[in-house]
Protein backbone atom coordinates (compact mmCIF):
# COMPACT_ATOMS: atom_id res chain seq x y z
CA UNK A 1 0.00 0.00 0.00
CA UNK A 2 0.86 3.67 -0.63
CA UNK A 3 1.05 6.19 2.31
CA UNK A 4 1.97 9.67 2.37
CA UNK A 5 0.94 12.06 5.24
CA UNK A 6 -0.40 15.73 5.12
CA UNK A 7 1.04 17.85 8.14
CA UNK A 8 3.02 20.95 8.88
CA UNK A 9 0.73 22.53 5.36
CA UNK A 10 2.86 20.12 3.20
CA UNK A 11 2.28 16.27 1.58
CA UNK A 12 5.36 14.33 2.44
CA UNK A 13 7.10 10.85 3.51
CA UNK A 14 5.75 9.54 0.53
CA UNK A 15 5.93 5.13 1.05
CA UNK A 16 5.54 2.03 -0.15
CA UNK A 17 5.10 -0.37 2.52
CA UNK A 18 3.27 -4.24 3.19
CA UNK A 19 -0.27 -4.45 3.12
CA UNK A 20 -1.27 -3.88 7.51
CA UNK A 21 -3.46 -2.04 10.26
CA UNK A 22 -2.53 1.44 10.71
CA UNK A 23 -3.14 3.08 13.93
CA UNK A 24 -5.13 6.16 14.90
CA UNK A 25 -5.94 7.86 18.27
CA UNK A 26 -9.95 7.75 18.93
CA UNK A 27 -10.13 11.45 18.54
CA UNK A 28 -8.72 11.46 15.07
CA UNK A 29 -11.17 13.46 13.35
CA UNK A 30 -12.53 11.58 10.35
CA UNK A 31 -14.51 9.58 13.18
CA UNK A 32 -16.21 12.52 14.45
CA UNK A 33 -16.51 14.65 11.35
CA UNK A 34 -16.20 12.82 9.04
CA UNK A 35 -13.48 14.28 6.75
CA UNK A 36 -13.15 11.02 4.25
CA UNK A 37 -12.77 10.77 -0.04
CA UNK A 38 -11.62 7.84 -2.16
CA UNK A 39 -11.85 7.02 -5.99
CA UNK A 40 -12.56 3.97 -7.44
CA UNK A 41 -10.76 2.51 -10.15
CA UNK A 42 -8.92 -0.41 -12.29
CA UNK A 43 -5.68 -1.89 -13.61
CA UNK A 44 -6.36 -4.22 -16.61
CA UNK A 45 -4.20 -6.76 -17.56
CA UNK A 46 -4.06 -7.63 -21.69
CA UNK A 47 -3.44 -11.15 -23.66
CA UNK A 48 0.00 -10.42 -23.59
CA UNK A 49 0.52 -9.78 -19.76
CA UNK A 50 0.91 -6.12 -20.34
CA UNK A 51 -1.23 -3.69 -18.02
CA UNK A 52 -3.03 -0.58 -18.02
CA UNK A 53 -4.88 1.90 -16.49
CA UNK A 54 -7.86 3.55 -17.56
CA UNK A 55 -8.30 7.33 -17.47
CA UNK A 56 -6.42 7.74 -14.23
CA UNK A 57 -6.62 11.56 -14.94
CA UNK A 58 -10.09 11.73 -14.53
CA UNK A 59 -9.42 10.09 -10.87
CA UNK A 60 -7.06 12.26 -9.38
CA UNK A 61 -8.98 15.51 -11.38
CA UNK A 62 -12.16 14.52 -9.40
CA UNK A 63 -10.01 13.10 -6.19
CA UNK A 64 -9.48 17.23 -5.57
CA UNK A 65 -12.59 18.48 -6.71
CA UNK A 66 -13.82 16.25 -3.98
CA UNK A 67 -11.27 17.25 -1.44
CA UNK A 68 -11.75 20.52 -2.05
CA UNK A 69 -15.07 20.62 -1.43
CA UNK A 70 -14.52 18.95 2.19
CA UNK A 71 -11.74 21.18 2.77
CA UNK A 72 -9.17 18.37 2.29
CA UNK A 73 -6.17 19.24 0.99
CA UNK A 74 -5.52 18.50 -3.16
CA UNK A 75 -2.94 15.70 -3.39
CA UNK A 76 -0.37 16.84 -6.24
CA UNK A 77 -1.21 15.56 -8.85
CA UNK A 78 2.46 14.26 -10.56
CA UNK A 79 2.74 12.29 -6.71
CA UNK A 80 -0.22 10.47 -7.37
CA UNK A 81 0.65 9.21 -10.52
CA UNK A 82 4.08 7.85 -9.69
CA UNK A 83 2.48 6.57 -6.39
CA UNK A 84 -0.07 4.75 -8.69
CA UNK A 85 2.25 3.62 -11.38
CA UNK A 86 5.06 2.04 -9.01
CA UNK A 87 2.68 0.68 -6.54
CA UNK A 88 0.65 -1.31 -9.50
CA UNK A 89 4.48 -2.27 -11.39
CA UNK A 90 5.24 -3.84 -8.08
CA UNK A 91 1.96 -5.61 -7.46
CA UNK A 92 1.76 -6.52 -11.35
CA UNK A 93 1.27 -10.42 -10.55
CA UNK A 94 -1.94 -9.79 -8.92
CA UNK A 95 -3.71 -8.28 -11.59
CA UNK A 96 -5.21 -11.14 -13.28
CA UNK A 97 -5.40 -11.89 -17.07
CA UNK A 98 -9.27 -13.00 -18.04
CA UNK A 99 -12.10 -11.38 -19.43
CA UNK A 100 -13.80 -9.66 -16.33
CA UNK A 101 -10.64 -9.50 -14.20
CA UNK A 102 -9.25 -6.84 -12.73
CA UNK A 103 -7.06 -4.98 -10.16
CA UNK A 104 -9.41 -2.72 -8.08
CA UNK A 105 -7.37 0.69 -7.18
CA UNK A 106 -8.75 2.30 -3.74
CA UNK A 107 -7.15 6.02 -3.31
CA UNK A 108 -8.74 7.75 -0.16
CA UNK A 109 -7.77 10.28 2.19
CA UNK A 110 -8.83 10.64 6.01
CA UNK A 111 -8.65 13.16 8.43
CA UNK A 112 -5.77 12.36 11.08
CA UNK A 113 -5.36 14.87 13.60
CA UNK A 114 -6.20 14.39 16.83
CA UNK A 115 -9.14 16.42 18.65
CA UNK A 116 -13.13 17.07 19.11
CA UNK A 117 -13.37 20.44 17.92
CA UNK A 118 -15.35 21.01 15.09
CA UNK A 119 -12.93 22.42 12.37
CA UNK A 120 -11.30 20.93 9.71
CA UNK A 121 -7.93 19.04 10.44
CA UNK A 122 -4.44 19.95 9.60
CA UNK A 123 -3.36 16.55 9.19
CA UNK A 124 -4.37 13.56 7.02
CA UNK A 125 -3.38 10.55 5.25
CA UNK A 126 -3.48 9.54 1.87
CA UNK A 127 -3.00 5.80 0.96
CA UNK A 128 -3.55 3.41 -2.08
CA UNK A 129 -5.04 -0.11 -1.70
CA UNK A 130 -5.02 -2.60 -4.03
CA UNK A 131 -7.43 -5.86 -4.77
CA UNK A 132 -7.78 -8.41 -7.15
CA UNK A 133 -11.37 -7.85 -8.22
CA UNK A 134 -13.93 -10.07 -10.68
CA UNK A 135 -17.50 -8.97 -12.29
CA UNK A 136 -19.17 -7.19 -9.77
CA UNK A 137 -22.90 -8.22 -11.01
CA UNK A 138 -23.09 -11.28 -12.57
CA UNK A 139 -27.10 -10.80 -13.33
CA UNK A 140 -29.84 -7.92 -14.54
CA UNK A 141 -30.66 -5.71 -11.66
CA UNK A 142 -34.22 -5.07 -10.29
CA UNK A 143 -34.56 -1.71 -9.13
CA UNK A 144 -36.44 0.38 -6.89
CA UNK A 145 -37.42 4.06 -7.99
CA UNK A 146 -36.35 6.17 -5.02
CA UNK A 147 -39.88 8.37 -3.51
CA UNK A 148 -39.45 9.19 0.30
CA UNK A 149 -35.25 8.94 0.62
CA UNK A 150 -32.70 10.87 -1.03
CA UNK A 151 -29.35 10.24 -1.91
CA UNK A 152 -27.72 14.10 -1.83
CA UNK A 153 -29.35 17.25 -2.02
CA UNK A 154 -28.85 20.81 -4.13
CA UNK A 155 -25.63 22.10 -2.45
CA UNK A 156 -24.39 19.37 -0.45
CA UNK A 157 -21.75 16.51 -1.55
CA UNK A 158 -23.42 14.25 -4.11
CA UNK A 159 -21.29 15.27 -6.35
CA UNK A 160 -18.22 14.21 -4.17
CA UNK A 161 -16.72 11.06 -3.81
CA UNK A 162 -17.81 11.37 0.13
CA UNK A 163 -16.93 8.64 2.24
CA UNK A 164 -20.77 9.73 3.75
CA UNK A 165 -22.86 9.56 0.50
CA UNK A 166 -22.41 5.75 0.83
CA UNK A 167 -23.10 5.61 4.45
CA UNK A 168 -25.81 7.37 3.79
CA UNK A 169 -27.83 5.11 1.08
CA UNK A 170 -26.98 1.64 3.71
CA UNK A 171 -30.32 1.82 5.17
CA UNK A 172 -32.97 2.70 2.20
CA UNK A 173 -30.76 0.64 -0.17
CA UNK A 174 -31.44 -2.18 2.17
CA UNK A 175 -35.08 -1.54 2.94
CA UNK A 176 -35.49 -2.20 -0.89
CA UNK A 177 -33.53 -5.30 -0.73
CA UNK A 178 -36.18 -6.56 1.60
CA UNK A 179 -38.13 -6.30 -0.49
CA UNK A 180 -36.73 -8.22 -3.37
CA UNK A 181 -34.77 -5.19 -5.08
CA UNK A 182 -30.96 -5.28 -6.20
CA UNK A 183 -30.73 -1.29 -5.49
CA UNK A 184 -32.66 2.08 -5.92
CA UNK A 185 -32.93 4.74 -8.26
CA UNK A 186 -32.69 7.61 -6.58
CA UNK A 187 -34.45 10.66 -7.24
CA UNK A 188 -34.29 14.70 -6.66
CA UNK A 189 -34.27 15.28 -3.03
CA UNK A 190 -36.55 17.94 -3.88
CA UNK A 191 -39.30 16.24 -5.82
CA UNK A 192 -38.51 12.84 -6.28
CA UNK A 193 -39.49 13.16 -9.68
CA UNK A 194 -36.26 13.04 -11.75
CA UNK A 195 -34.68 10.19 -12.10
CA UNK A 196 -30.28 10.42 -11.31
CA UNK A 197 -29.04 7.70 -10.39
CA UNK A 198 -28.60 4.01 -9.51
CA UNK A 199 -26.82 2.75 -6.29
CA UNK A 200 -23.69 3.92 -6.45
CA UNK A 201 -23.88 4.20 -10.84
CA UNK A 202 -25.13 6.47 -13.06
CA UNK A 203 -28.17 5.76 -14.98
CA UNK A 204 -28.83 5.32 -18.66
CA UNK A 205 -32.28 5.23 -20.03
CA UNK A 206 -33.23 3.64 -23.46
CA UNK A 207 -36.37 5.33 -24.98
CA UNK A 208 -36.55 4.29 -28.29
CA UNK A 209 -33.08 4.49 -29.76
CA UNK A 210 -32.08 7.33 -27.62
CA UNK A 211 -30.20 7.04 -24.66
CA UNK A 212 -30.93 9.42 -22.11
CA UNK A 213 -28.66 10.26 -18.58
CA UNK A 214 -29.18 12.77 -16.40
CA UNK A 215 -26.63 16.08 -16.89
CA UNK A 216 -24.14 16.31 -13.61
CA UNK A 217 -24.91 18.43 -10.54
CA UNK A 218 -24.35 18.96 -7.08
CA UNK A 219 -26.48 15.60 -6.55
CA UNK A 220 -24.84 13.71 -9.45
CA UNK A 221 -21.46 11.76 -9.25
CA UNK A 222 -19.22 12.96 -12.34
CA UNK A 223 -18.47 9.33 -13.08
CA UNK A 224 -15.46 8.49 -15.68
CA UNK A 225 -17.17 5.01 -16.94
CA UNK A 226 -20.57 7.82 -17.52
CA UNK A 227 -18.40 10.13 -19.57
CA UNK A 228 -16.68 7.24 -21.63
CA UNK A 229 -20.18 5.45 -22.47
CA UNK A 230 -21.33 9.03 -23.85
CA UNK A 231 -18.09 9.14 -25.81
CA UNK A 232 -18.34 5.74 -27.06
CA UNK A 233 -22.16 6.56 -27.90
CA UNK A 234 -21.23 9.42 -30.36
CA UNK A 235 -18.38 7.39 -32.00
CA UNK A 236 -20.88 4.58 -32.30
CA UNK A 237 -23.39 7.48 -33.65
CA UNK A 238 -26.11 6.21 -30.96
CA UNK A 239 -28.66 8.87 -30.53
CA UNK A 240 -27.51 9.94 -27.04
CA UNK A 241 -29.49 13.57 -24.99
CA UNK A 242 -28.17 14.42 -21.62
CA UNK A 243 -30.80 16.22 -19.88
CA UNK A 244 -33.37 15.46 -17.00
CA UNK A 245 -35.48 12.03 -17.35
CA UNK A 246 -38.67 12.23 -14.74
CA UNK A 247 -40.71 9.36 -13.76
CA UNK A 248 -43.42 10.42 -16.09
CA UNK A 249 -41.94 10.03 -18.39
CA UNK A 250 -40.50 6.44 -17.84
CA UNK A 251 -43.87 5.53 -17.05
CA UNK A 252 -45.53 7.13 -20.63
CA UNK A 253 -42.60 5.72 -22.45
CA UNK A 254 -42.98 1.58 -20.52
CA UNK A 255 -46.57 2.33 -21.21
CA UNK A 256 -46.34 2.89 -25.08
CA UNK A 257 -43.59 0.31 -25.51
CA UNK A 258 -40.81 2.65 -26.13
CA UNK A 259 -38.70 1.93 -22.83
CA UNK A 260 -36.36 -0.45 -24.12
CA UNK A 261 -33.17 -0.41 -21.55
CA UNK A 262 -31.94 0.62 -18.69
CA UNK A 263 -28.31 0.69 -17.58
CA UNK A 264 -26.30 1.59 -14.56
CA UNK A 265 -22.70 2.29 -15.14
CA UNK A 266 -19.55 2.40 -13.16
CA UNK A 267 -15.99 2.09 -12.07
CA UNK A 268 -16.30 -1.67 -10.48
CA UNK A 269 -19.98 -2.67 -12.54
CA UNK A 270 -18.93 -1.16 -15.62
CA UNK A 271 -22.10 -1.63 -17.11
CA UNK A 272 -25.12 -3.47 -15.57
CA UNK A 273 -28.11 -3.84 -17.03
CA UNK A 274 -31.64 -3.59 -15.61
CA UNK A 275 -34.47 -6.26 -15.67
CA UNK A 276 -37.36 -4.76 -14.15
CA UNK A 277 -37.63 -1.33 -12.40
CA UNK A 278 -40.45 -1.11 -9.08
CA UNK A 279 -42.26 2.52 -8.84
CA UNK A 280 -45.62 3.03 -5.91
CA UNK A 281 -45.39 -1.48 -5.11
CA UNK A 282 -45.78 -2.08 -8.45
CA UNK A 283 -42.88 -4.34 -10.87
CA UNK A 284 -42.57 -3.33 -14.27
CA UNK A 285 -40.73 -5.67 -16.27
CA UNK A 286 -38.25 -4.78 -19.36
CA UNK A 287 -38.45 -6.41 -22.63
CA UNK A 288 -35.49 -8.04 -23.92
CA UNK A 289 -34.19 -6.45 -26.85
CA UNK A 290 -31.88 -8.17 -29.64
CA UNK A 291 -29.41 -5.28 -30.18
CA UNK A 292 -29.32 -4.21 -27.08
CA UNK A 293 -27.39 -0.86 -26.10
CA UNK A 294 -25.59 -1.71 -22.73
CA UNK A 295 -24.11 -4.95 -24.47
CA UNK A 296 -23.04 -3.04 -27.20
CA UNK A 297 -21.36 -0.17 -24.95
CA UNK A 298 -19.98 -2.47 -22.62
CA UNK A 299 -18.38 -4.54 -25.22
CA UNK A 300 -16.57 -1.92 -26.88
CA UNK A 301 -15.61 0.05 -23.44
CA UNK A 302 -14.01 -3.51 -22.56
CA UNK A 303 -12.33 -4.07 -25.60
CA UNK A 304 -10.26 -0.71 -24.67
CA UNK A 305 -9.53 -1.24 -21.36
CA UNK A 306 -8.17 -4.81 -21.95
CA UNK A 307 -6.04 -3.87 -25.01
CA UNK A 308 -7.77 -6.13 -27.78
CA UNK A 309 -9.14 -2.66 -29.91
CA UNK A 310 -7.92 0.88 -31.00
CA UNK A 311 -8.17 3.59 -28.56
CA UNK A 312 -9.03 6.68 -30.32
CA UNK A 313 -9.94 8.86 -26.95
CA UNK A 314 -5.78 7.81 -25.54
CA UNK A 315 -8.06 6.69 -22.56
CA UNK A 316 -5.53 3.90 -21.80
CA UNK A 317 -2.21 4.49 -19.52
CA UNK A 318 -0.07 1.47 -19.91
CA UNK A 319 2.01 0.61 -16.34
Amino acid sequence: MFCCTYDQGVWQNPKITPYGPITLDPGAKVFHYGQAIFEGMKAFKDDHGSIFLFRPDQNIARFNTSAQRLAIPEFPEALFFEALKTLVDIDRDWVKGGHGHALYIRPFVIATETGVAASPAGRYEFMILLSPVTAYYNEKLKVLIADHYSRAADGGVGFAKAAGNYAAQFYPTNLAREKGYHQVIWTDAGSHEFLEEAGTMNVFFRVGDTLITAPTNDRILDGVTRKSIIDLAHEMHLDISIRKFSVTELMEAYHSGEMKEIFGSGTAATISAVSAFGHKDKLYTLPEVSDAYADRLKHALQEIQYNRANDPFGWRVKV
